[in-house]
């Protein structure tokens, strides 16, 4: 039993032991100009980034057990052959942020021990394109690389000629204007590729069929071509944005892209009968075709779309002036679709392609599965109701910041589809009512003047954006329809009074923004919506109704009410929501006016003192005025004294004569 007893006691010593040593050390920002020495042998992890470490030499590192080493952001200028002799299980290795553009043939040989190397990063070193060939020598089970923000100019075959197992590439923020043929085409494995912020100007041949995600984004090119080889492509994501793209990227008929990002280039300067007629062109030119493949239909490059499985795509700061709607309804799987800062101002959606069911049109072309559809700071004026039947699962759809005037529902009930038509074709007004499947809507900032009554009735909206619409009126009855659905109202900025707002009892009404407007009494409508919070800054309160507060207070978790000018001693309203535990993030902010009408800074949270003092009363000082009559009564009562006085003294002295 004794021994017994020892040897556990001995066991627990040494898994305590064991237990204290930590895999992983941190030296990072302690100015430090070498490797410390004694390192644990058993470290898997060494982190000696942030220093000002010049020199790695062959015996600074004796950690045979290191897996990931850090030496980023140093002053590194060489590392001596024999350096990583004793890390040879070093799995990743970052070195960004250097000076590796010096002594290349000893810090290369070093480089080139590390066998089993499976994440290279360096970047920000300097690199040419040579210097970069040799420090990726002998990688051949390398998975990552980053050589972001170095010097390379011209990708060339013999680059990765020795990391064919290479899955990620980062070259972003280089000067690579040109990419041989044979490049990236060996590299089986390369899922992820980042080419961002170069000089590339074209993309004539893309055929790299393994890459999951390229981003080719600020860069300068004009086109982006890939030839129909019938093999199948395994792009998701192509990211394009912030280019000179005249034309939408020429896509192969066998493709998995999923995400599209073209924001801010020059699509939609060509009308789209040009646009689609040049793009064909291109592509017979560059793939040397007399005629387009059978693939294509119609000389319509772009009809390979309606194969793409594409859910996501960015058209944002591009030159449209009309909507691309036959190439765009090729796109069935798309759910959303950004379309801001453009130059469209009518989408009007009428074609004649379209049949008729029971005497109603028919759109022949619709975006079955388009549900997000931003349209923000456009020259909007009007959508057609046709577009908008078009978009059968509609969910969100902003507008800010065009100049759209919703319609007054009394004037979309004509007789007859004639009328109808004609309504939409003249009317520069939106119909945003019997939209079935929209819940958020953003119309800030349109120059609305009035929302008519029953605007939104048989649209089931959650979130109403009205912000930013100045002398906006509400008629009686414009939010009908909404008071079971609406949870999220902004009117903010619509220098509005309490007057002007007319508001239904919103049951489901959970925030609401009614900051920057002229409200000078809370309209108690809006005690019956069980509300978690309200924006009342910069208006013009001085108090609020106690019994409209004590019922939002039930609910209430947030209120704003900065920017008013509150009473200083009418602060029941402000007991009750203290007393219910109502967040007031800017109380200490808000301003009170005093009793002799002075604009008090955070006064509403220490009212009470101040008040006191201003209602007790005051002993004032006489004035003059005062001071002389005091004085002449005073006067009056001493004579008076003294005459009396005297009178009975002469009858006393009388008598005793």
């Amino acid at each position: 039993n004794t021994v017994l007893s020892w040897r556990l006691r001995l066991i627990l010593h040494l898994f305590s032991h064991l237990s204290r040593f930590k895999e992983t050390t941190s030296w990072r920002f302690r100015n430090l100009s070498s490797v410390p020495e004694g390192l644990d042998v058993r470290l898997r992890e060494l982190d000696l980034s942030n220093n000002i470490i010049r020199h790695i030499n062959s015996q600074s590192l004796t950690v045979p057990s290191l897996l990931r080493l850090d030496l980023s952001y140093n002053q590194l200028e060489i590392i001596s052959e024999g350096a990583f002799r004793d890390v040879a299980q070093l799995q990743e290795l970052n070195l960004a942020r250097n000076a590796l553009s010096h002594n290349v043939d000893s810090t290369s040989r070093a480089l080139g021990s590390l066998h089993r190397l499976r994440r290279l990063d360096i970047s920000l070193n300097g690199l040419d394109d040579d210097t970069a060939g040799l420090y990726l020598r002998d990688k051949s089970i390398l998975e990552s690389l980053d050589l972001t923000g170095n010097g390379l100019t011209r990708l060339r075959p013999k680059l990765f000629a020795e990391s064919l197992s290479v899955r990620s590439i980062r070259i972003e923020n280089n000067l690579i204007a040109a990419i041989e043929e044979g490049t990236f085409e060996p590299l089986k494995k390369l899922k992820i590729l980042n080419l961002a912020r170069n000089n590339l100007v074209y993309i004539c041949d893309f055929k790299l069929h393994q890459v999951k995600l390229l981003n080719l984004s600020r860069n300068s090119i004009e086109f982006f071509v890939t030839r129909e080889d019938g093999h199948p492509y395994e792009l998701e994501i192509l990211d394009l944005s912030f280019n000179n793209l005249l034309y939408f990227p020429m896509v192969p008929k066998t493709n998995r892209l999923r995400y599209l990002h073209l924001q801010s280039n020059m699509v939609g300067t060509l009308e789209t009968d040009t646009l689609i007629s040049e793009a064909d062109s291109l592509y017979r030119e560059l793939t040397s075709e007399d005629e387009v493949n059978d693939a294509v239909d119609n000389n319509n490059i772009y009809s390979n779309w309606k194969l793409m499985p594409l859910v996501y795509m960015d058209l944002s700061s591009n030159h449209f002036r009309s909507l691309p709607v036959e190439t765009l309804s090729h796109l069935t799987s798309l759910v959303t679709l950004n379309l801001s800062k453009n130059c469209l101002q009518d989408i009007s959606f009428n074609t004649t392609k379209g049949g008729h069911v029971g005497g109603y049109h028919q759109p022949s072309l619709t975006f079955p599965s388009l549900r997000y559809f931003d349209l923000q700071n456009n020259g909007l004026r009007q959508l057609s109701t046709f577009f908008l039947e078009a978009l059968p699962n509609i969910e969100t759809l902003n507008l800010k910041e065009n100049s759209v005037r919703p319609c007054d529902p009394k004037d979309q009930l004509g007789p007859s589809e004639t009328t109808r038509v004609s309504l939409n074709s003249m009317s520069p007004c939106v119909s945003f009512w019997n939209i079935k499947t929209l819940r958020s809507l953003d119309l800030q900032d349109n120059g609305i003047k009035t929302l008519h009554q029953n605007t939104f009735e048989g649209t089931p909206l959650v979130s109403l954006n009205l912000a930013s619409n100045v002398d906006l009126i509400f008629d009686i009855g414009a939010l009908e329809g909404l008071q079971s659905s609406l949870q999220s109202l902004s009117i903010s900025g619509n220098s509005m009074t309490t007057s002007a707002l007319s508001l239904p009892c919103l049951k489901a009404l959970r925030r609401l923004n009614m900051s920057n407007n002229n409200v000078d009494v809370l309209p108690g409508i809006i005690s019956c919506s069980p509300l978690t919070e309200l924006d009342l800054r910069n208006n013009g309160l001085t108090s609020m109704n106690e019994s409209v507060v004590d019922r939002l207070s039930l609910y209430l978790d947030v209120l704003y009410v900065s920017g008013n000018s509150f009473n200083c001693c009418d602060t029941k309203w402000l007991k009750t929501l203290n007393r219910e535990k109502v967040n007031i993030p800017d109380l200490d902010h808000a301003v009170c006016l005093s009793v002799n009408g002075t604009l008090l800074t955070g006064l509403l949270r220490n009212h009470s003192l101040h008040c006191s003092l201003e209602l007790s009363p005051k002993i004032t000082e006489p004035n003059l005025g005062q001071i002389i009559i005091i004085m002449l009564f005073v006067s009056t009562v001493l004579i008076t004294l003294v005459v009396f006085v005297k009178k009975v003294c002469c009858n006393t002295g009388s008598l005793i004569v």
